[in-house]
């Protein structure tokens, strides 16, 4: 008797164990990226899905992780959690064409912070270069021709204003740098900012055209809603300081790409760089591609060394939070879109 029930007690306990498993969905079929999410907890089933398979899935899961369409959202009665990979969460808000996502009770996580430090540092690269003309210096190293400019044409730092659209992870990040620069640092966020000793300032995106005039150089950095689209458009590429730069390595949509176009052709910029373009890619023949003085990089600020891991690890937590009915990490408001 003691032996039956031994073992009903571990059906019992088997059960269970199993009916508190969550179905996790994956877009991805890389094994190591599979295995690393499957390896978060014991209570996770980890299902891959492509766009064969995903509608036959979906039906029944619990999560979905990856840019998720309104036809799934709507065929997932029971999805509770959908996590992104990227920071920016337009293209599953408001650029999928449905508010399905956006008005569930869903919770939408994302990627934010993670891709800070390298995006940061893609950005003040850009700047640099431009600013102690490398890049001219890189096309006279494959003519072997040593031909130093006389004035040097070099724009020092210190004691620049730089203006940041978005104090996010990645603007907070570039705030560092531009500090540690020498430059007076403005930020530009619709939040209330917490006290740093590196921003001089934060103001709301209604004032940026006050502090235009101020900038040296203007990062973007923000992420893409329907608030902030073309935020930098004709009126305020005239305001910039003639001679100023302009570096963008969030989300394109962010400046009128024309008004940029223009504004470096009247010269009333020194230079530009661009990670990120509306549209992606630049097609060919567009007029960016043709100034000396821009660089343009094929959205890739975001790739390092080190950025996988971090962003596998946020998934990887998030995977144990919702298993174990715990707050995640990196929620987003999805009426804000951030």
């Amino acid at each position: 008797m003691k032996r039956l029930f031994q073992l009903l007690a571990f059906c019992v306990l088997t059960v269970s164990a199993f009916a508190q498993t969550k179905k996790i969905l994956v877009q991805s079929n890389d094994p190591a990226l599979l295995k690393q999410l499957q390896g978060a907890s014991a209570k996770a089933t980890i299902v891959p899905v492509t766009d064969d398979n995903v509608m036959r899935e979906i039906g029944d899961a619990d999560a979905f992780i990856g840019n998720i369409k309104p036809e799934q959202v709507r065929a997932g009665k029971k999805l509770q959690w959908v996590q992104i990979t990227s920071a920016g969460a337009e293209r599953v808000l408001h650029l999928s064409g449905g508010n399905d996502l956006r008005d569930s009770k869903i919770i939408l996580t994302n990627n934010q912070i993670v891709q800070g430090p390298e995006i940061a540092d893609h950005a003040m690269g850009m700047l640099l270069m431009l600013t102690r003309h490398l890049h001219t210096f890189y096309g006279h190293t494959q003519q072997e021709l040593w031909q130093p400019p006389r004035p040097f044409p070099g724009i020092e730092l210190n004691g620049r204003t730089a203006v940041i659209l978005g104090v996010g992870g990645i603007g907070t990040q570039i705030a560092f740098r531009a500090w540690a620069h020498g430059m007076n640092v403005i930020g530009v966020d619709p939040e209330d900012i917490p006290y740093m000793p590196v921003i001089s300032k934060v103001i709301k995106p209604d004032r940026l055209d006050e502090v235009l005039p101020e900038a040296d150089v203007v990062f973007i950095a923000a992420p893409h809603t329907t608030m902030s689209h073309k935020m930098m458009g004709p009126r305020q590429f005239e305001l910039m300081k003639k001679g100023s730069y302009f570096i963008a390595v969030s989300r394109g949509g962010l400046y009128d790409i024309n008004c940029l176009v223009t504004a470096l052709a009247s010269k009333q910029l020194a230079g530009a760089g661009v990670d990120v373009t509306d549209p992606e890619p630049l097609p060919k023949g567009h007029p960016l591609w043709k100034f000396s003085n821009v660089i343009v990089t094929p959205h890739i600020a975001g790739r390092s060394d080190k950025d996988n891991a971090r962003m596998v690890g946020t998934v990887q937590e998030n995977i144990r939070r919702f298993v174990d009915g715990k707050p995640l990490i990196n929620v987003v408001d999805k009426q804000k879109g951030y």
